[in-house]
């Protein structure tokens, strides 16, 4: 293989790594958002049980998906 050929093979294998390294962050940023969007979902559904308890009745249930 001449060598600039090989250059330019190494050359997009650089920028194929680059790229995958951005999706990696990219997809770190989307799961730690689920996970705030998680935890956010389970406090609501505490504070709503907490509002229906101060007013002395009970939450409807939902059941989970």
């Amino acid at each position: 293989m001449p060598d600039r050929q090989f250059d330019a093979i190494l050359a997009r294998l650089d920028r194929i790594t680059e790229e995958l390294a951005r999706f990696n962050r990219t997809n770190e940023t989307a799961e730690g958002f689920n996970l705030v969007a998680r935890e956010l979902r389970n406090l609501n559904e505490s504070l709503n049980a907490l509002a229906y308890a101060a007013l002395g009745q009970s939450p409807r249930v939902r059941r989970a998906k």
